[in-house]
């Protein structure tokens, strides 16, 4: 399928997504629910592959930077939500990292390495504390969090190759992904 025709299909499946901010999928507490959990919600899905993309228009140190700031504080921030901190606003909080990410990518924004590190870190937290708030304390919550973090690193390395893929044959694509996203990211507040 070429890609102008895979593009006219994008706006259905932005609008057949579940547009939940809290989405299901904390059942019981396993490696396995853990690893689908981020593929569950357009919340989260759209953030972590933003950042494997802005990784890879931002070039150099951010492939490794950006995707390592937003897992490490994502850990941090589920540590905190399974504590029971949960500020208020944190579900716009991601809406709105959905969005910034999506604009960063759209405009191909580019930012010295520290500033990229401590915006991701920023999406990566609000993620985490929902994440952690939502996650069952039991047993097995250190595999359903182990699982999330595979997961998201998978996401990001998906990000990464397809921006990638893309700056070598129409580094444009990079910025209409984006631009994608942060539409996403608009349906999502608009939900």
């Amino acid at each position: 399928m070429k890609i102008k025709s895979a593009l006219r299909f994008a706006p259905l499946l932005l609008l057949s997504a579940p547009l939940a901010e809290a989405h299901p999928g904390h059942g019981p507490a396993s490696l396995v629910a853990g690893f689908i959990h981020p593929f569950t919600g357009w919340d989260h899905l759209l953030a972590m592959v933003a950042v494997g993309l802005w990784a890879a228009q931002l070039g150099g140190r951010a492939r490794w930077a950006l995707p390592l700031a937003f897992v490490s504080a994502m850990i941090v921030g589920a540590a905190a939500g399974i504590a029971g901190w949960l500020p208020p606003g944190i579900e716009w909080g991601i809406l709105a990292s959905v969005l910034v990410l999506g604009l960063a990518l759209a405009g191909a924004i580019r930012v010295p390495l520290v500033a990229g590190v401590a915006i991701v870190a920023a999406a990566g937290l609000v993620h985490g504390v929902a994440h952690g708030a939502e996650m069952p304390l039991q047993a097995g919550s250190l595999r359903f969090l182990a699982g999330m973090i595979a997961a998201t690193a998978l996401l990001h390395a998906g990000g990464l190759a397809a921006g990638l893929a893309a700056a070598r044959r129409r580094p444009v694509l990079t910025r209409l992904a984006g631009a994608a996203i942060a539409a996403g990211g608009i349906a999502l507040i608009c939900a």
